[in-house]
């Protein structure tokens, strides 16, 4: 014999501690959601990164050289392009007036040290017509900056 207990109105003490619970406010946080959005703004800055460098395009020479630690300061990137541009950063910049601007700049960085971007295809005394003027304007720890070159299959 099974005997049920009913409350007034029969109804079960179950069934009434089960309507409490549900208007009760909920202590937990729920970090799905949350994980969601973060994995989502993760590969939207994974992918956005490389495209923050510098945008004067070049074609870099190739080397097996190692390439250069970080620094705390942005560093100061000189560009030539195949016509012979010069560019500081990504503003071009008169030759005539490299000196002058270089040594402006110079007065306000901690760091004397530069990268020289030069497109391979330029003449070799440009780019040094460029380093004198970089020596000139206060910069005397100057990188010159490559690319890696594609690995070769060797069968």
């Amino acid at each position: 014999m099974v005997a049920a207990i009913r409350q007034q109105g029969g109804k079960s003490r179950a069934g009434a501690r089960l309507r409490r619970s549900r208007n009760k406010p909920m202590a937990e946080i729920n970090v799905t959601p949350m994980v969601d959005v973060m994995l989502v703004l993760l590969i939207i800055f994974m992918v956005a990164a490389p495209l923050l460098t510098v945008g004067v395009p070049l074609e870099l020479p190739k080397t097996k050289a190692n390439a250069l630690p970080t620094e705390k300061e942005e560093p100061l990137t000189i560009n030539l392009d195949a016509e012979g541009r010069v560019f500081i950063q990504k503003t071009e910049v008169d030759p005539a007036e490299l000196v002058p601007k270089l040594a402006a700049v110079q007065a306000q960085r901690q760091s004397d040290k530069v990268y020289l971007r030069a497109d391979r295809s330029l003449d070799y005394g440009m780019v040094m017509r460029v380093m004198g003027a970089l020596s000139a304007g206060g910069f005397h720890n100057i990188g010159l900056v490559t690319d890696q070159p594609a690995l070769e299959r060797t069968n």
